[in-house]
């Protein structure tokens, strides 16, 4: 603050005023030298006139009070409000928000201290939650902002003011930044004066940190969902975790483009758990296991409350928590996308494509072709049956064949199964990369190296290396080295060596057992915990045939092995990844006769199928792919949608059109009033607003193309992308989902940051003012350091003040005489 100083301006009077003090004095100490009283008296006396004479000898000098003061008018003052949801929070013992309390402050008429600012400042009010806007009187408070971002509040007033005479900034908040890890640069800005909303006492209060949720190739457990909540007040009481299903997707007319209203339903339960809160602080770990029945995007929400308060969601009102806004999340499960299309490919009729197929035929996300040999393609040379027949006599007798699928007699005899239509597979294995790109994974069978060209083997080893396909080898007759895959382009990409094996294993039963990293792997076991999974392997027959390999190549894992009679183990099921693909080796020849043991193993063996064709297509790249890359660090949160297209050799299109529809799901979804009420009068739910928009190329990379959006709601969001080629066709398809918290970092601490505010007041030489202390601040500021000021000054002996003063210590001497007999 400013000090004043006292000057003396009649500096001629000084020799005259001395010697008139000097003279008074002396003959104020003669008169009392001698008077008829004790010495305590007499110094009273004394004492009280020569103070009434100093006074009047100071006026002959002519003091002044000088100093200096800001200029009324000339300097900026800011007033910053915190908007964000944070502020609904209720501090314990309090009836009223945050919020509430904040507004009461900004708006009461009674309360003369911005009235106080405005006679000296020129002041300027601001509210803030993800940005900073101005306001006129604060009557723009609602405090539903997504995020508290004082760090961009005061470096946007920084560059708004640079250059411009701020005195200060009076910060409302409860300091708790969603943008801010630290001490923010407070480079260029005035003093910050903070006001601390809120309370540090305990509160009461049910928050969910954190959920995260997983999928795998596990059929009794595809769906796991972790949440940890964390409670506040609540030591000793049941809290129960409930999962709703958030609702689904209502997809827009393709003619229209219109999204049709759903009928309105209550919200179904779909899991529930409850567990006892021990201590306050105490992280309670809800665990959720399920299988989705239906595929694709879904959305869940969780939401946690006391036992006993679970009728506050509906009557918010009556919450005794701080706040409800932590209480529920909202999450995405990605269930695929298929159907996911698998070419097996076999050199013989088998029973294990009976079984595969099966097995296969109960997942709605699998679709399996088959390609399979019932005969060998025989020499040219060969006598045929009559003359001029040119066809092989296994098709004689079927007139309803046409000549361009009559198989020749140095053709091999194939049979297509589960085609797309007439024209799929019809020259038997693809030769090109659009027709083997199609599938997303490749199974071969007792087939040899010799049914396909050096092409076809260098075409499948781009499938998984480039296109990400997955590949798998069955044992038989006629695979891996005795299929004469050794040193061709499939033997290099399986995960086992084909070299000549050192030894045969013994004929005799093969048991198979899990080796540590199959235990590891959800999709290779299945039962829900070891001693169960255990006593199942115990339960599998044993086999007897087995493709002896060389060894497992280096980054491969062994997923599982069979043992002889003498303890001796080879790898069974040996897995790698191979450039963007997966890669695999069954070496049992004999797996079907898992099937044939009982019931029970036959269930093990179709489930054991399921997941083992589920690992193989669970990562594997589709023309069009749909990604939201959530920019957390911005306080908007925007999301970049990105969508990568290939052809159908599966390189980067550039020539494409793509637009994607983001859709809000479940709470993301608030309609205008009129719709809603219209709707309502219909029997109907409102349905969600959809946006669309134009992806741009993106420069960086090839055949990607990008769009952001901005969510408006705290929720779930489903988009899809629809790509169009050059000429107008539809590419394909894609869709993704994703969840936006904005209050997540809104309510991570409920108790004000009073840390973070100190250190910024110290650092840009502010203070903490409490709010019954504004009327004081008011009041001080204009004599506080600010960018323009003035001089003032007036004379201390034009003041009555002072002559009062002297006459009051003559009148007390006197009366003081006169009290002890004196005068």
């Amino acid at each position: 603050m400013f000090l004043a100083t006292l000057l003396i301006s009649g500096s001629a009077w000084l020799v005259p005023a001395a010697g008139l003090l000097a003279v008074a004095l002396l003959v104020v100490f003669r008169a009392y030298r001698h008077a008829p009283a004790d010495g305590a008296v007499r110094a009273a006396c004394l004492g009280l006139k020569l103070l009434g004479i100093l006074a009047l000898a100071a006026c002959l000098l002519e003091p002044l009070w000088s100093g200096q003061r800001a200029r009324p008018g000339a300097n900026f003052f800011a007033i910053a409000a915190d908007n964000s949801q944070g502020m609904q929070i209720k501090d314990r013992g309090e009836t009223r928000s945050r919020g509430e309390r904040l507004r009461a402050t900004l708006t009461d008429d009674r309360a003369g201290w911005q009235a106080r600012l405005d006679e000296n400042f020129q002041v300027r009010r601001y509210l803030f939650d993800s940005r900073l806007q101005s306001t006129k009187d604060f009557s723009e408070l609602l405090f539903d902002g997504r995020a508290s971002s004082i760090g961009a509040a005061l470096r946007t007033l920084a560059e708004r003011y640079r250059g411009q005479p701020l005195a200060g900034v009076l910060l409302f908040t409860d300091g708790n930044a969603t943008d801010l890890a630290a001490t923010p640069d407070l480079a260029g800005l005035p003093p910050i004066y903070p006001v601390v909303v809120g309370g540090d006492a305990p509160i009461k209060d049910i928050a969910v940190h954190q959920v995260t949720a997983s999928q795998t190739a596990f059929e009794d457990a595809p769906v796991s969902i972790q949440a940890d909540v964390v409670t506040a007040g609540y030591s000793g009481a049941s809290i129960v975790a409930q999962l709703f299903d958030a609702g689904q997707v209502s997809r827009p007319s393709r003619a229209t483009n219109e999204v049709p209203p759903a009928a309105a339903a209550p919200p179904k339960i779909i899991a529930e758990q409850t567990l006892k809160a021990a201590r306050d602080g105490e992280v309670l770990p809800f665990r959720f296991q399920m299988r989705p029945e239906k595929g694709g995007v879904l959305f869940y929400r969780l939401q946690v409350s006391a036992r006993n308060e679970l009728e506050q969601f509906a009557r918010p009102e009556t919450t005794t928590e701080a706040t409800l806004a932590n209480n529920s999340r909202v999450l995405v499960v990605d269930r695929g996308q298929g159907p996911y299309r698998v070419l097996y490919v076999a050199g013989r009729p088998n029973w294990e494509f009976k079984f595969l197929r099966r097995a296969l035929e109960e997942d709605a996300q699998v679709q399996l072709v088959g390609l399979i040999r019932v005969a060998r393609a025989e020499p040219k040379f060969t006598f045929r049956g009559r003359a001029g027949e040119s066809s092989n006599p296994l098709f004689r007798g079927f007139s309803n064949q046409s000549r361009e699928e009559i198989e020749r007699y140095d053709q091999p005899v194939l049979v297509r199964l589960n085609t797309r239509d007439e024209f799929e597979l019809r020259g038997g294995f693809p030769k090109t990369a659009e027709d083997l790109y199609a599938y997303h994974a490749v199974i071969l069978d007792d087939l040899e190296a010799a049914f396909f060209t050096s092409d076809q083997m260098t075409l499948l080893q781009k499938f998984v290396s480039e296109r990400g396909g997955g590949f798998l080898m069955l044992g038989g007759a006629e695979s891996f080295q005795q299929g004469g895959f050794h040193r061709t382009p499939i033997g290099d990409l399986l995960p086992v060596y084909l070299d000549q094996p050192a030894g045969r294993p013994p004929p005799g039963e093969l048991r198979l057992a899990l080796t540590r990293e199959g235990w590891l792997q959800p999709w290779a076991r299945l039962r829900n915990n070891e001693s169960d999974e255990q006593a199942r392997l115990t339960a599998v027959p044993p086999f007897g045939v087995l493709n002896h390999v060389h060894g497992v190549k280096p980054g491969a894992s062994v997923i599982a092995t069979v043992a002889d009679g003498r303890a001796n183990q080879y790898p069974a099921v040996v897995v790698q990844r191979f450039g963007n693909g997966r890669a695999a080796a069954l070496t049992i020849g004999d797996l079907w006769h898992w099937g044939l043991h009982d019931e029970d193993n036959h269930r093990d063996m179709d489930k054991a199928w399921r997941q083992l064709v589920r690992w193989l297509v669970a990562d594997v790249p589709r023309r069009v792919e749909l990604q939201a890359e959530q920019r957390r660090g911005d306080p908007n949160q925007p999301v970049l949608l990105q969508v990568r297209v290939r052809d159908q050799k599966f390189q980067p299109l550039d020539n494409a059109a793509v637009s994607v529809t983001v859709q809000p799901v479940g709470p993301a979804s608030r309609p205008t009033a009129s719709a809603t009420n219209a709707l309502s009068d219909a029997g109907v739910s409102p349905a969600p607003r959809s946006i669309r928009l134009t992806a741009e190329p993106s420069l960086a990379e090839p055949g990607l193309y990008q769009a952001t959006y901005v969510p408006r709601d705290t929720g779930g969001y489903h988009a899809e992308a629809v790509v169009t080629n050059n000429v107008g066709a539809e590419a394909g398809r894609a869709e993704t989902g994703w969840t936006t918290d904005l209050a997540a970092e809104e309510f991570r601490s409920l108790k004000p940051s009073r840390a973070l505010l100190e250190a910024i007041a110290q650092k840009t030489g502010g203070e903490i003012i409490a709010a019954n202390k504004l009327e004081e601040f008011a009041k001080s500021l204009p004599h506080r350091q600010v960018p323009i000021t003035e001089n003032w000054s007036y004379p201390l002996w034009h003041q009555a003040s002072v002559f009062i003063f002297a006459l009051a210590c003559f009148l007390a001497e006197w009366g003081l005489r006169r009290w002890k007999g004196l005068a």
